[in-house]
């Protein structure tokens, strides 16, 4: 720690990957969006190359191995966003915090998805990519707990309104707007604690 705020992470470097295997992972990225999860598979995706599914395997050893590829991507520029927006901020990172994340998550729902599921492939990850892309929940907090609940609100909101689970005719600005509000409040009275 210096000055009283949290440390930073290094970012974890990104696995080295040739042209070829970049290609694949771009175009299941694209496919990913337009069919779901569900949709995206090996056949489909090599079609969409021009090639035959057989070559694929070259390059990505398997639907394992493409989920784990698109996750790493996914949390890397979440990541990347996430602590562009904490450490850019003027003064208010929750809600800075809060905007790029909903903004990644609506730009990239299917992305979203897949690094949010149950089905997450974590133990195969770059050691250390999560904790790193989660990280800015805490610099925008600085308590480990109320980056929990933070990052509890910012996905639950997320998902259901991806999802679209929300009562027809909800201002979701709003929504989002009193959850940062509260966790700006919460922040401001951790900071200002004796224990802090």
């Amino acid at each position: 720690m210096t000055n009283g705020a949290p440390a930073v992470s290094p970012r974890p470097t990104p696995r080295e990957r040739t042209p070829r295997a970049r290609q694949i992972i771009d175009t299941a990225r694209a496919l990913l969006e337009a069919v779901s999860s569900d949709g995206l598979t090996m056949r489909r995706l090599a079609d969409e190359l021009g090639i035959r599914a057989p070559s694929l395997y070259k390059h990505i050893n398997g639907r394992p191995a493409l989920e784990l590829a698109l996750a790493e991507t996914g949390l890397d520029e979440t990541g990347l966003a996430l602590h562009a927006a904490v450490a850019g901020s003027n003064g208010d990172p929750v809600s800075d915090l809060l905007g790029a994340y909903r903004a990644m998550g609506l730009a990239n729902p299917e992305l979203y998805r897949l690094i949010t599921a149950s089905s997450f492939p974590r133990a195969g990850l770059l050691p250390g990519l999560e904790a790193w892309a989660g990280e800015p929940f805490f610099l925008a907090v600085g308590e480990p707990y109320l980056a929990q609940a933070l990052w509890s609100f910012a996905h639950g909101t997320l998902i259901l309104e991806l999802d679209r689970r929300f009562l027809d005719g909800s201002n979701l600005d709003r929504t989002w707007h009193a959850g940062t509000e509260a966790f700006t409040a919460a922040r401001l009275a951790t900071l200002s604690s004796p224990t802090a």
